[in-house]
């Protein structure tokens, strides 16, 4: 075995401050420098491993739960905002969890809310108008609030004041986790030796008090209901373990929580990012609007159309590719671990960034280049298993991810064909690698209608 290398840390901040500076640059200068296996220092505690073979990541992924964990236990933030859900659980339990959750998730079931979806991104498109500026970002936000408020607790953004309350306090909560993650003087401040207030972690509390508040009020009302709504918490509420015992309240607000953060920003993020490189690709937006125009002629999207929508699929899986909605996955080894020629520790972070995995030259020809044509049947079938892996992999693929590519290709039909946008400063359009990847400020566009309308 040898001696892993990387950048030299600094005495107590090790790494920290590059990292904070610039996580997406950091990690792809450290990977191309010094190869997989690359230690680094951004905790106070212990050392990260940042693994880029294909292999490696499926061994790491495929085996969390048995030799490797999240270990979200060290994450206080994260627990305090999605307590014990699908996300954070370990062992037994989350096993317990994913299996009462996983109907609710079944291809039949999520293609019935798609109409839901459709009918949604329509209504958002009838406001707007040719030659309008708006925040793409913030529109795509609210209209997968919309949708995942629909779907999950049967209530309509526009004219149920709990939504909206719900709406305020999940979009306040994203915002207060986003500055905490991000936060500087909170790292710093992590590494003193005495517990210390960090600034601004009372409105996060506040923030988590709000919404468990309001959705613990749902769950009461919808519980004395006993009526099932067709939506997610309905399948929740009724589903029983092999024992006849459903989620307590509390595990339903785990779960509830945890929907809404990852079935809300990563769609929006995604389609935000989806409309900012159609608008400097023509060539690929033409042939986007060429085979909706084919399928669709004009009319609204439904879930039987994706299947004859390739491109539209196509483009959806290189936005995912150049900006993954997670950039960053950790896992905890439970014994020493061999990685190639370096032994990595128990109780070391092994560092997975599909970030960086996804722009790697040795899989994909021109990978900083934006291209749905690549992602052909054959391309896809020599690619390595894991060298893409937008929803993550193994026993803890994400739960939600078709829900998220039927929702990204329908808004994304359409939107499309009713109006093109236009980006005034591409480059000043940058990644922002918080909770999930998002354009940092948002993304300000100019709307151009189309003459295409259903």
């Amino acid at each position: 075995m040898t001696t892993p290398a990387g950048p030299p840390p600094l005495p107590v901040l090790g790494n920290l401050l590059d990292f904070g500076r610039d996580p997406l640059g950091f990690l792809d200068r450290v990977t191309q420098q010094y190869g997989c296996g690359v230690k680094i220092r951004i905790e106070s505690e212990r050392d990260t491993y940042v693994v880029t073979d294909p292999a490696q990541v499926e061994e790491v992924l495929i085996n969390t739960g048995r030799t490797f964990q999240k270990g979200y236990q060290r994450h206080p933030l994260m627990r305090l905002v999605l307590g014990n859900g699908l996300v954070t659980s370990e062992g037994e339990f989350w096993l317990r969890q994913r299996r009462l959750a996983q109907p609710a998730f079944h291809r039949a079931r999520i293609a019935s809310y798609g109409e839901t979806m459709v009918r949604f991104a329509d209504r958002q498109v009838q406001g707007w108008q040719d030659g309008q500026d708006l925040n793409l970002s913030e529109a795509m936000m609210h209209l997968t609030m919309e949708i995942i408020t629909q779907t999950v607790f049967d209530v309509d953004l526009y004219g149920d004041p709990r939504a909206q309350n719900v709406s305020r306090a999940v979009n306040t909560l994203l915002d207060e986790y986003a500055h905490q993650m991000t936060s500087a003087v909170r790292a710093l401040m992590e590494r003193l030796p005495v517990h210390l207030p960090v600034p601004g972690e009372g409105r996060l509390r506040r923030a988590v008090h709000e919404l468990d508040v309001l959705i613990l009020a749902l769950v009461a009302e919808r519980r004395a209901e006993d009526r099932d709504h067709g939506d997610l918490l309905s399948m929740f509420l009724s589903a029983q373990d092999e024992d006849g015992q459903g989620m307590t309240d509390a595990q339903l607000r785990d779960e509830l929580v945890t929907l809404f953060l990852a079935g809300h920003e990563t769609t929006a993020n995604a389609l935000t990012w989806t409309f900012f490189l159609l608008a400097q690709h023509p060539a690929a937006e033409a042939t986007l609007h060429a085979e909706l125009r084919g399928v669709l002629g004009g009319r609204l999207p439904t879930v039987q159309d994706l299947a004859h929508l390739p491109y539209t699929a196509q483009v959806v899986k290189e936005v995912l590719r150049l900006y993954p909605p997670v950039w960053w996955v950790s896992r905890e080894p439970q014994a020493d671990w061999p990685c190639d020629d370096v032994l990595i520790p128990a109780g070391a972070e092994v560092g997975i960034s599909p970030w960086v995995m996804h722009r790697d030259a040795q899989f994909y020809p021109e990978p900083l280049a934006f291209q749905p044509e690549r992602w052909t049947p054959e391309f896809e079938a020599g690619l390595p298993r894991y060298a893409y892996f937008p929803f993550g992999g193994g026993p803890r693929l994400c739960i939600g991810n078709n829900f998220a590519l039927m929702e990204a290709a329908l808004v994304l039909a359409t939107v499309a064909q009713r109006f093109h946008v236009d980006v005034p400063e591409p480059r000043r359009v940058v990644p922002d690698p918080s909770l999930t990847l998002r354009p940092k400020g948002g993304l300000r566009v100019q709307l151009r209608a189309r003459t295409e309308t259903p």
